[in-house]
């Protein structure tokens, strides 16, 4: 209640909630909250301490002084049972809805920017001749006739003439081949001298000289010229426009507002309700009296059927027993540590 009205008190007055820091708020809040805490604290004590003594007043010295409806062989101990509370959550208002407005600025940027630096024009351009090579049959002489003689033909005769006739003449012979007598002598022979001739080569005509007509032709001389193959000529050449790209700083986003709804903030406050009193009540327990070593015998035993060892069945209490209780406890989410009436009851024991 204290912080619920701290709280108020802050978001009522204008000048408070808008001074101080919210961190500074939540940290008093929480001060305040740890004092309420203790206060109610201390206040349930001093309850149940209020309440123990009503009903100690009110209980007769008998009836505290031993237990009810005890049972033979059984040990019981005077305890007290502290009162019960619960927690209850609520949730209170820590911070008020609220909105946020946040300026986006405006956003610029370095833009390419085409721009024109020299117009479109024409201009004239020269295109020369242009020349090509030929070849020319030019006519070097006419044809004509020319008279030309040709010469008489002339041949080689032989002819065979006479030098000297023939005649005879005597000669003497020589070894004569037949002999008419011893007496024979001198040979003489008349011989026959033939005719001697001679071969004589003569000039003749064969044909007599005569002319002819004989046509000469025309010559004629290749020859190599450059001649125009075309004219000089000019024509209209488009001059196109020149741009050029520049940067420039334009605006891409203008500035503009954000505005975000901040949503009311709350808080857990946790409320501690007593729901029991606290009272004095007898217990039963395990001591010395009751934990005869016939009881220990049969706690051994137990513990030995469920599959843990306890040592030798002697009735003892001892290490190995304990461990054995301890072990069986854990096994079965019981509070271990010591021997206890639940423990007794969980292994069956009377």
């Amino acid at each position: 209640m204290l912080a619920l009205s701290l709280a108020a008190c802050a978001s009522s007055d204008p000048q408070v909630s808008e001074t101080p820091k919210i961190s500074d708020l939540e940290q008093q809040l929480s001060d305040v909250r740890a004092e309420n805490s203790d206060l109610e604290q201390q206040i349930a004590a001093l309850k149940d301490q209020e309440s123990v003594l009503q009903q100690t007043a009110a209980t007769p010295q008998e009836d505290m002084l031993l237990p009810p409806q005890a049972k033979a062989g059984e040990c019981y101990a005077r305890v007290f049972v502290p009162p019960t509370y619960r927690t209850l959550t609520e949730e209170v208002v820590e911070a008020e809805a609220s909105e946020k407005i946040e300026v986006i600025p405006a956003r610029y940027g370095m833009v390419n920017e085409t721009v024109l630096i020299k117009e479109e024009s024409e201009r004239v351009e020269v295109i020369p001749a242009t020349f090509k090579t030929v070849e020319e049959r030019i006519l070097v002489r006419e044809a004509y006739d020319k008279i030309e003689t040709v010469p008489a033909v002339y041949g080689t005769q032989s002819e065979r003439m006479l030098v000297k006739p023939a005649y005879t003449t005597w000669k003497k012979g020589r070894g004569p081949i037949e002999r008419i007598d011893e007496a024979t002598g001198e040979i003489m022979c008349l011989v026959e001298i033939p005719a001697e001739y001679r071969t004589v080569s003569k000039q003749v005509l064969k044909s007599p000289a005569t002319t002819r007509k004989i046509s000469v032709p025309a010559e004629y001389r290749t020859i190599t010229k450059t001649v125009i193959d075309q004219p000089a000529r000019t024509q209209s050449v488009k001059v196109p426009a020149e741009y050029s790209s520049v940067q420039v700083r334009k605006l891409l986003e203008p500035s503009q507002e954000k505005r975000m709804a901040i949503p009311a903030r709350y808080q857990s406050v946790s409320v501690t309700e007593k729901v029991d009193d606290g009272r004095m009540e007898w217990r039963p327990i395990l001591c010395e009296t009751n934990t005869t070593p016939g009881v220990v015998t049969r706690i051994q035993s137990a513990l030995a059927t469920k599959g843990y060892s306890p040592g030798p069945v002697d009735g003892v209490l001892g290490p190995q027993t304990m461990s054995a209780v301890n072990a069986f406890q854990q096994a079965n989410n019981m509070s271990s540590g010591q021997l206890t009436i639940e423990t007794v009851k969980a292994l069956g024991v009377q």
